[in-house]
């Protein structure tokens, strides 16, 4: 089976999770600038949150290059994927709404740990029928960022009930290593 059909229903569904995200930005009843500040919450919740969504989309498509073929474990190794981000939207909102309460700061670390481990495990199962030798097992190496963002999550998440904003600026600082792009895949794609 080829992975052609696992990466047109991802994108549809990230598509869909982008759509929601940006439907929860309501612009306010009057026209002045000062009535966009109460706004910013939801603002920032939402630019971070994109950031990730589009992250996500990125390396998906950069590792579904290097992949030679899928099986049913990879559907629904790639469906736990997209059930977590889908719950970006939820949580995003929540945040905003909230103005970074502790609750919603640690939800939203707890999604981003729950999301990175549905990641790893998509590569595991995609590893587990591919050859040692093949572009993907030589692409992904030992993942060093992947895992080790995960360990931020689990350091940020307590975080999260006593300094919320340091807790999610902490989340976002992870987003800001990602936007570096993982050149491993497109190294060893490359023609």
């Amino acid at each position: 089976m080829t992975s052609n059909r696992v990466e047109a229903f991802s994108d549809g569904v990230i598509a869909i999770i982008i759509t929601i995200m940006v439907l929860e930005l309501r612009p306010p009843h009057e026209a002045s600038l000062t009535t966009l500040r109460p706004l910013l919450p939801v603002f920032v919740s939402y630019v971070i949150s994109f950031t990730f969504i589009g992250i996500y989309w990125n390396n998906h498509h950069h590792l579904f290059q290097a992949v030679e073929h899928v099986n049913g474990s990879v559907l629904w190794a790639n469906l736990h994927l997209l059930f977590w981000l889908s719950l970006t939207p939820f949580v995003t909102a929540w945040i905003g709404q909230s103005g970074f309460a502790k609750w919603p700061v640690a939800l939203y670390g707890i999604l981003l740990l729950l999301s990175g481990i549905a990641y790893y495990i998509l590569t595991l199962t995609l590893l587990s029928i591919h050859s040692r030798e093949s572009m993907l097992a030589l692409a992904l190496g030992r993942d060093f960022k992947g895992k080790f963002s995960m360990v931020i999550y689990v350091v940020a998440i307590p975080l999260s009930f006593v300094k919320p904003w340091l807790a999610y600026g902490i989340y976002a600082s992870v987003a800001v290593w990602w936007l570096v792009p993982d050149r491993r895949i497109e190294r060893t794609v490359a023609p």
